[in-house]
């Protein structure tokens, strides 16, 4: 890792380690009113995993495009590794956790919605996941996936979002 690439991850642990703290802070201090205060920290977490998890598999199609070795692949292997620790991993711990703090502070755990996206939720985890490893392949010039098979892979992201703003907004059962 390169000492810009320390830096910044540095700055993203720390920026992560402030919101912690003032969510915290909001929930110490606002006792029950923290409730909407969490929710909108929830909502900006998730539209920054999201456009993260949609704008990753972009970077792919073109990467598979340069060659190997070359300035242009230098540059993606940069601009993903830093997508992914700099926004993605911190945005999808939030999302997760306040999600969490959430679901368990309004009782959903019980809800057949709330149980239908927590699937949804951890199988873009799971994409996250693939695409992560993608990252390291990529990395490591291993890459064996076609930028077609990425331009598949772009649509899953979307489709999952799609299944959990139904399931939150419309709580079919």
């Amino acid at each position: 890792m390169t000492d810009s690439a320390k830096t910044a991850a540095v700055r993203a642990a720390v920026s992560l380690l402030i919101t912690g703290v003032a969510i915290v802070g909001a929930m110490v201090i606002l006792g029950p009113a923290a409730y909407l205060w969490i929710k909108a920290a929830h909502v900006v977490a998730i539209i920054s995993w999201m456009a993260g998890m949609l704008y990753l598999p972009r970077l792919f199609i073109y990467h598979c495009d340069a060659p190997k070795g070359s300035e242009q692949s230098e540059t993606f292997k940069v601009m993903e590794g830093r997508l992914l620790r700099i926004i993605i991993n911190p945005a999808m711990v939030l999302s997760w956790v306040l999600g969490l703090w959430l679901a368990w502070t309004m009782g959903y755990f019980s809800s057949g919605w709330f149980n239908a996206k927590l699937v949804c939720a951890t199988l873009l985890s799971g994409v996250h996941g693939y695409f992560a490893g993608a990252v390291r392949r990529f990395s490591e010039d291993r890459n064996t996936v076609t930028a077609r098979q990425w331009r598949m892979w772009n649509e899953v992201p979307t489709v999952l979002m799609i299944l959990i703003v139904v399931l939150v907004i419309v709580r079919p059962f």
